[in-house]
């Protein structure tokens, strides 16, 4: 599978994951934050995330 050598990713469980390695295969993601105002890494999410079949 190919993937976007800058974007690297450990969530397995998503379905744009690429399994021979821990990069994801899109050609760009999304980044969101869940408060108003991000303090740490713990407030911010991938909002391309889809969870694998």
């Amino acid at each position: 599978m190919k993937h976007n050598n800058s974007i690297a990713c450990t969530v397995d469980e998503c379905k744009y994951h690429c399994k021979e390695d821990n990069y994801c295969t899109l050609e760009k993601i999304q980044v969101a934050k869940h408060e108003s105002v991000a303090h740490s890494v713990e407030c911010t999410d991938c909002n391309s995330f889809e969870k694998e079949n």
